[in-house]
């Protein structure tokens, strides 16, 4: 099944084998049944983290945030519909650093909003500040080729 990807599942965390050619075709989780594709950023924490950036195959858009902070909330509806735009190709997901503060310091966060492009595990390009929908999608797309 060389053809396939991995996909983690947004509620359960569980990795499925897609066929790139499914992805489009609302797959479903073979676990807990719920669809591998909500249209809208999966919240991560310490324990799910790696599941999605490293172990599963698309590209992992994160935005690091807190609830503390303005801009990030002005920027999370924008975020969030972008994740329509995005998915399948990408999942996104969100990182409240003020309650994953690891995972604020192994990306060596210094200001937030902050977005980070993952792919395998390896950061591809990185991106501070607030920004719109359309410029959001826009860069992923950029960003990924």
């Amino acid at each position: 099944m060389n053809d396939s990807l991995l996909v983690a599942c947004p509620h359960c965390h569980t990795l499925n084998r897609v066929p790139p050619a499914r992805l489009t075709a609302a797959p479903v989780c073979g676990r807990c049944g719920q669809a591998l594709f909500a249209a809208r950023p999966v919240a991560l924490d310490a324990a799910t983290f790696d599941t999605h950036a490293v172990r599963a195959g698309l590209p992992l858009l994160v935005d690091f945030w807190a609830p503390w902070c303005g801009p990030c909330r002005t920027m999370a509806p924008q975020f969030e519909a972008a994740a329509a735009e995005l998915e399948p190709q990408f999942r996104l997901a969100k990182v409240d650093t003020d309650a994953v503060p690891e995972l604020g310091a192994r990306y060596a966060i210094r200001s937030i909003p902050t977005l980070i492009l993952l792919r395998e595990g390896r950061e591809i390009a990185r991106q501070s500040g607030a920004i719109g929908r359309a410029d959001i999608v826009r860069w992923a797309r950029a960003q990924h080729g």
